[in-house]
């Protein structure tokens, strides 16, 4: 099969030199607002797991890069610059703002796989509960249901990327017949590339919707967004979680309970969410 072309929106990155032209690019972007967003593909996305994909969306050139973890292993994260910038480096620093969706998975296979405490980072799932109304759902809500329902975006283009979604599901899915192996297949399918590239592209749209609604008492809601996260990340690093993953995020431990607030060893959340999704 022909190498994986790249697009004006995305780039694939599976060699050294190419890493190393990005980390490039990555000098005196701002934090506020953030300019990276960042998005994990996997197989079983967690301690147990393994890592495929780490996608960058650069928001102030509005482009992605698919950097190439399976095929670059550790070199993904330790590939450094001129400067000594690498991906390790970028995600352990508090002075860049990273933008993830639901980061317990994610921290925990960097942490677990590729020894990485990530630092400076913004939960957009986090952001979404705390817009919620006096009386929020126990739950709460996937990237999918969030694109759905508050990203800001014409009506053509989110059908486009449903269909895009429903087409890489069937491919993925295994309860449709598909595997996540088709995420370390190479070369890549152009279809995992863009389903890829899309969900990191609309994380900043996302931020912005979260962003605007909590206006009132901003730095509250701040602290109360930070302090939530950094629970999160905390609880993904331990080494006696014994939560069940799922590859899309979702903590199942403590649904049945029909506790208000999901608890890890008896800690519960700041802002009250449920492990579970809607």
């Amino acid at each position: 099969m022909a190498p994986l072309s790249s697009s004006e929106t995305w780039e694939f990155i599976d060699s050294v030199q190419l890493l190393k032209s990005v980390l490039e690019k990555l000098h005196g972007l701002l934090s506020n607002p953030p300019s990276l967003f960042v998005d994990l593909e996997g197989i079983n996305l967690s301690r147990s797991g393994s890592i495929s994909l780490f996608s960058l969306h650069v928001a102030p050139v509005s482009k992605t890069y698919l950097i190439d973890v399976f095929g670059l292993g550790h070199k993904a994260f330790t590939t450094e610059d001129a400067t000594g910038t690498s991906l390790k480096s970028i995600l352990e620093t508090e002075d860049i703002t990273k933008v993830f969706f639901d980061i317990r998975n994610d921290a925990d296979a960097l942490f677990s796989l590729q020894g990485i405490r990530v630092r400076g980072i913004t939960d957009l799932q986090v952001m979404e509960f705390a817009t919620r109304d006096s009386q929020p759902s126990r739950f709460v809500s996937g990237l999918a249901k969030c694109i759905k329902d508050d990203c800001p975006m014409p009506q053509y283009e989110k059908q486009k990327w449903l269909r895009t979604k429903d087409r890489v599901g069937a491919l993925f899915s295994p309860e449709r017949g598909g595997s996540y192996q088709v995420f370390n297949e190479r070369p890549l399918q152009k279809i995992i590339a863009e389903y890829s590239a899309e969900d990191a592209a609309l994380l900043p749209r996302l931020w912005k919707a979260y962003s605007a609604m909590l206006t009132s008492n901003t730095a509250f809601w701040q602290m109360m967004i930070r302090k939530e996260t950094l629970k999160r990340i905390e609880q993904s690093q331990s080494q006696k979680l014994y939560c069940t993953y799922q590859v899309h995020g979702i903590w199942a431990l403590g649904q049945a309970r029909g506790t208000e607030g999901y608890e890890v060893l008896g800690q519960r959340s700041t802002l009250g969410l449920s492990l579970s999704t809607e």
